[in-house]
């Protein structure tokens, strides 16, 4: 990435929706990853939790995006929607390994690595800090409408038109030359 040039973040595109929030145990707003979130080592998906979306939401999506990823057009590391409304929480892992603690009929799609699951932070050596936006969308279906074969833009594309809210936690993750 160009040094003091960011790209500009995936919903930077989508019309402006109200936000809620979104925490997590394991990532601190603008810190560093743990070493559980980057490919080579724990490969995990965080802990999310999220309140105070609004009241008509029927499902939420669940992503994870570097913007700062050195292929002119990002990096999907996750893609999660149809996740019912009444959970309100990922536990740590939910989202790769096993798959323990991920809501009956939530969907993943492929992320950039090819894979159905989280893939953790991997920046190229020497690349500088990456950004890994986690967002959370609440959406005003119980279905998005893709399933598990459509790719992280076509969800994007659903989720342009169906969000009601966003939450956003961002971690930055570097891999030193």
């Amino acid at each position: 990435m160009a040094e003091g040039k960011r790209a500009p973040l995936p919903h930077d595109f989508h019309p402006p929706v109200p936000e809620f929030t979104v925490v997590s145990d394991d990532i601190v707003p603008g810190g560093v990853l743990k070493e559980a979130q980057v490919y080579a080592e724990g490969n995990a998906s965080p802990q999310l939790r999220w309140e105070g979306f609004p009241a008509e939401t029927k499902s939420f999506a669940v992503t994870c995006f570097d913007p700062d990823a050195p292929t002119g057009s990002g990096f999907w590391h996750w893609v999660l929607f149809d996740i019912p409304a009444s959970v309100t929480e990922l536990p740590a892992g939910a989202g790769s390994g096993s798959f323990k603690g991920l809501p009956a009929g939530a969907v993943h799609v492929r992320n950039d690595y090819g894979s159905r699951e989280f893939g953790g932070a991997a920046p190229p050596a020497g690349d500088g800090p990456h950004r890994y936006v986690f967002t959370v969308y609440a959406v005003d279906g119980e279905k998005l409408g893709p399933d598990a074969d459509a790719s992280p833009a076509a969800v994007g594309f659903h989720l342009r038109f169906h969000a009601l809210a966003r939450a956003q936690l961002i971690g930055e993750y570097e891999n030193p030359a």
